[in-house]
């Protein structure tokens, strides 16, 4: 009961916010369809819109980054979090209950996404729900980031770390808008140790029905995944025994 209502309260925030809502969902549309308008007058392989499809949709979740992290972050501005350190929740109700309300919201992009793609010409298959389930664990990923940023940077810096640096990081180093391949040398190197790349070829591997390129770059985005959730885990559990201790018992 403590989680649910935790996270209704955080479900109530992200609405109190409809137009950064509204921007998250709708910017990913905005890049489907100036990159398919080009793709039209110039042919590039990259911006066809089953190869490009795919991407634009786990770049579209660098946006659960930022609404995590300036949720926990203005939560903590307003000591509103030391005052719940001090209640019988948990670190996974911490954690759970900022990320039950903002998984939906991964989702519905993808699917938004997609329904967008299909009315631009993309052919639809049975793939797309496979595909939308495998946005799960990448948007895990992206929301357990920016639990980790809201819990280290105050609302102006997380405005910076992760509407810019990370949205930045996960457009270049994704392989959404060019081959990195073509590049290569460090810049490929660096590219393939970081997990965008991997989530962006796992959701074109799952879309396209390459059964054989699933798995490995699966377990990249997993590996991502679990290092980025056990760090909010930590971070949640240092700060709630550094806060002022009362009871707290359940």
């Amino acid at each position: 009961m403590r989680l649910l209502a935790f996270s209704g309260r955080t479900a109530k925030e992200i609405l109190r916010d409809p137009l950064n809502l509204f921007f998250g969902l709708g910017f990913p549309l905005v890049l489907i369809g100036l990159l398919t308008a080009i793709q039209a007058n110039i042919p590039v392989p990259m911006f066809e819109l089953d190869h490009l499809t795919p991407g634009i949709t786990v770049f579209g979740l660098s946006f659960m980054t930022l609404f995590a992290a300036v949720l926990i972050s203005k939560d903590r501005e307003s000591a509103l979090l030391q005052r719940l350190y001090t209640t019988p929740l948990t670190a996974s109700d911490f954690i759970f209950g900022y990320t039950l309300p903002i998984l939906p919201i991964a989702v519905a992009q993808g699917v938004i996404c997609y329904i967008a793609a299909a009315l631009l010409g993309l052919k639809l298959t049975i793939t797309v729900l496979y595909a939308l389930l495998f946005i799960i664990p990448v948007a895990l990923f992206y929301i357990a980031l920016g639990l980790i940023c809201g819990s280290v940077f105050n609302s102006k810096q997380v405005g910076g770390i992760c509407g810019a640096l990370l949205t930045n990081l996960s457009a270049w180093m994704s392989g959404i808008w060019f081959d990195v391949e073509l590049v290569g040398g460090v810049f490929k190197k660096i590219a393939n140790a970081l997990p965008f790349i991997h989530a962006v070829e796992l959701e074109r591997a799952v879309f396209s029905a390459d059964y054989s390129n699933i798995l490995p770059h699966f377990w990249w985005v997993l590996g991502y995944t679990i290092v980025a959730v056990a760090g909010a885990v930590l971070l949640f559990l240092r700060q709630i025994y550094t806060a002022p201790q009362i009871d707290r018992k359940s």
